[in-house]
């Protein structure tokens, strides 16, 4: 094992109270006062220090992730963290888990089919600006990395464009050529971000010429550690600087607490010229409910629509978050701010037994945003990430949503700037 030299500056590094309730939706059971130890008795912890801590044990603990001078993560049992506890030169910081953006509806029940509803979903066709569409295009040599339960790569509307397929959750740092979804909700983004249609007898996405990295950062459940996730967006910008190709990092999860390690890796992520965008969270229409990573001022916080027309436009769905009263109206992107908004609700899109599903959620409303920034980026491949960014929060203001609670004309804490679609020249 590598030994840890140096001095690790003591950041302050992540809340200890994460919130993973805020983003499931009705029905989901609070996690508020879930255990720092999971079912295998141990719990992910943060460690910074000054000397190897590890070599104090009987058995040397096994590093998960080094992130240099904010220190490494790894596992522990209780005897171990009490250890480490004791020990004043060490500042050690208890991890807790992410969760997927899904609203459950009370009423929904969940029942996969093995044929779509319609070829081109309600969202597609809304973001497309054409409800008589039958195909959608574009996308190319981008790639998208869905940062959720998995993928199922195999789908027959997925399989061409699947390029990456990475487990974050196991042993090792990443298990490559590994990304099963016994869940589902990752096959579903990744379906709504670029579905190819499956030859004709399946359904499309937003941009199904785009490239899909299947990054596996939740576990079966939809949750996830945050420094599982932290790594991954990481892994993402290295591969997209090593290969030389525009990419956009996707995570339709969250939660009320704010991690450091996560918003260190969008910084990392931005510098290596990623563009990332993310759930704002299902807790509205309470105001000032926007989630984390949304809620960060370097990621483009989605909002979900539904289709219902209210004042002339879609209507923000109630469970959607909104943002921080008083920052409304200066088109100026504060951290807790919606950005952008997209169709949400209802979404029916690929699913891990190769047919497909609808459900709800700004999960749902995360890979619109994602794919037409793909399309942006092909259409436009000397721009920089912010150049993309700026562009969707332009189509956002000429497309201004004034249906649903808190909705308003112009900037607003329930949908942002607007809701950005497709445009005549879009590749």
């Amino acid at each position: 094992m590598k030994k840890r030299t140096g001095k690790w500056w003591a950041m302050g590094l992540l809340s200890s109270a994460l919130v993973m309730s805020v983003f499931t939706g009705a029905g989901a059971a609070s996690n508020d006062s879930t255990s720092e130890f999971n079912e295998l008795g141990t719990a992910r912890v943060l460690i910074q220090s000054d000397s190897d801590v590890r070599t104090s044990f009987a058995e040397p603990l096994e590093v998960r992730h080094d992130f240099g001078q904010e220190g490494f993560t790894l596992d522990v049992n209780s005897d171990q963290l009490n250890q480490l506890k004791s020990d004043p030169n060490v500042k050690i910081t208890v991890l807790k888990k992410l969760k997927i953006a899904e609203y459950i509806e009370e009423d929904q029940a969940s029942e996969p089919e093995f044929s779509p509803a319609a070829v081109v979903p309600w969202g597609i066709k809304a973001i497309y600006k054409n409800q008589s569409l039958s195909a959608a295009t574009g996308g190319a040599d981008v790639r998208v990395a869905v940062l959720d339960t998995g993928v199922y790569t195999q789908h027959p509307d997925l399989t061409a464009n699947a390029e990456q397929c990475n487990d974050f959750t196991q042993a090792s740092p990443v298990v490559t050529g590994a990304c099963n979804d016994a869940h589902g909700h990752g096959t579903h983004v990744a379906g709504t971000v670029l579905a190819d249609g499956g030859g004709g007898a399946g359904i499309y996405g937003v941009a199904p010429d785009a490239k899909l990295w299947a990054y596996k950062v939740l576990d079966d459940s939809g949750s996830g550690y945050e420094d599982d996730i932290a790594y991954a967006i990481r892994y993402a910008a290295d591969q997209s600087a090593q290969l030389g190709v525009k990419a956009i990092v996707s995570m339709s999860l969250g939660s009320s607490g704010k991690s450091t390690l996560m918003a260190n890796a969008i910084t990392y992520a931005n510098q290596k010229g990623v563009l990332v965008v993310a759930a704002a969270g299902n807790s509205g229409p309470t105001v000032n409910s926007i989630g984390y990573p949304g809620a960060l001022v370097n990621t483009v916080a989605v909002a979900a629509l539904e289709n219902v027309q209210q004042n002339g436009t879609y209507r923000v769905a109630d469970f959607s978050s909104r943002g921080k009263s008083g920052q409304a109206g200066d088109y100026v992107i504060q951290e807790r701010d919606v950005e952008v908004s997209a169709p949400g609700r209802a979404i029916q899109s690929t699913w891990n037994n190769g047919g497909y599903n609808s459900i709800s959620g700004t999960s749902m409303a995360t890979p619109h945003i994602s794919g037409l920034a793909a399309k942006i980026w092909a259409s436009n491949p000397s721009w920089s990430y912010q150049d993309v960014r700026v562009e969707l929060q332009k189509r956002a203001t000429g497309n201004d949503i004034k249906g649903g609670s808190n909705a308003a004309v112009g900037d607003d804490i329930a949908s942002g700037f607007g809701f950005p679609t497709v445009q005549p020249g879009d590749q």
